[in-house]
């Protein structure tokens, strides 16, 4: 390439520059490397013989997808424990099981107890055999049952692996204060602690009866026969109620804890307090803890006390019907945890549920009622 020369005067140079001397500039080399263009060469479409592929299938609903989710997600895990269980260094004896059979035995004197292979359960406080009343044999299954689906003994440690467990040794230790076998006094503790729950008790504390956003609210659900929040409360709180009223307190009045439009909870009568807590004193201590196991779950003395009445053996005369009354539904896990979690299926059904949150928590609250009625009933 031939290069070539150019002048160009610098106008930013003074004058005096300008005019005796003038810049001579030469432009650098350059390499341009050029060639034939070439056409691309297009491939051939891919040809088939046969018929045609199946249509796509219809993607699976969102309820199947998190079904088939969790199910995976639960034999992950299972998967790992029994990992865990069976790959465990020398010496860490709490991270493997040491049991290989569950069984419940009767001793001599009626009671039944769980035992691991050769070692019966204990109380955790007190570390003697966990004995449960004769009358409760189902109990004594159930209780061997959740110790024959742990995988290691660390999980024992843990409460919520074994609920049955922990509920049973503390009406058992409970009843061994009762006779003074056993330092403290847990039954004065839980009555104080029972009796708080009554002035915030979940059943008697109804919504306003008029807010801003009702419209909405009840245009969007319309199979709540246009009902408000207050109304449905109030629909199931006044059979238990008039229940407790009649059966288990009678002769007290049992008012709402939170009025029209307030947001500071009411006491309820000192009669009314009285009577509660000579009843609560007065239980004996299977009832006693599945009452406080209940109030803990469902945060309502009302409810808890009905679901021990309904189901306890030491109060069967209550429950039955009197002569010439058709009997009712027995109240059950359903009925106490729709009555504890009213506002929250409200809340849900218009706005939707958390996923692994509210639909724990409501396996979960059933969970806890259902140990309640387990721990109570008999057959006696």
């Amino acid at each position: 390439m031939k290069l070539s020369t150019f002048k160009v005067t610098a106008s930013f140079l003074p004058k005096s520059y300008q005019s005796s001397k003038a810049l001579n500039y030469t432009s650098s080399k350059y390499h341009f490397h050029t060639g034939t263009p070439r056409a691309a060469t297009p491939l051939p479409l891919p040809t088939a013989v046969g018929p045609p592929p199946a249509a796509p299938l219809p993607a699976a609903s969102q309820y199947g997808e998190r079904v088939d989710r969790r199910r995976r997600q639960a034999e992950l895990l299972k998967r790992g424990q029994d990992l865990r269980a069976s790959h465990m260094k020398p010496g860490s004896a709490l991270k493997k099981r040491f049991w290989k059979e569950v069984h419940v035995k009767t001793t001599p004197g009626g009671h039944h107890t769980v035992h691991l292979d050769g070692r019966p359960v204990r109380a955790p406080t007190t570390k003697s055999v966990l004995p449960i009343p004769p009358s409760k044999p189902h109990l004594a299954s159930a209780i061997a049952l959740e110790w024959d689906l742990l995988v290691s003994a660390q999980q024992a440690l843990k409460q919520h692996h074994i609920p049955l467990t922990s509920i049973a040794s503390r009406a058992y230790d409970i009843a061994l204060q009762d006779k003074g076998q056993a330092l403290g006094d847990a039954r004065q503790e839980m009555v104080t602690m029972l009796m708080r729950y009554l002035d915030t008790d979940t059943l008697l504390c109804w919504a306003p009866a008029r807010s801003q956003h009702d419209a909405m609210q009840l245009e969007e659900s319309a199979d709540r026969a246009n009902k408000s929040l207050r109304e449905i409360q109030i629909r199931v709180a006044r059979p238990i109620i008039s229940y407790l009223t009649t059966n288990i307190w009678p002769g007290i009045e049992i008012k709402p804890v939170l009025d029209d439009g307030s947001i500071v909870p009411a006491s309820q009568p000192q009669e009314t307090r009285d009577v509660i807590r000579g009843w609560i004193s007065g239980l004996g201590p299977w009832e006693l803890a599945g009452l406080e196991r209940a109030v803990l779950a469902g945060k309502s003395l009302c409810v808890a006390a009905r679901l021990v009445v309904e189901w306890s053996e030491n109060f069967q005369s209550v429950s039955e019907p009197t002569e010439g009354v058709s009997k009712s539904p027995r109240f059950g896990i359903e009925d106490a945890a729709e009555a504890c979690s009213l506002e929250v299926s409200w809340q849900t059904g218009m706005w939707g549920e958390v996923e692994d949150s509210h639909d724990v928590d409501k396996e979960d609250l059933r969970r806890q009622f259902g140990s309640v009625i387990l721990i109570v009933s008999g057959t006696s």
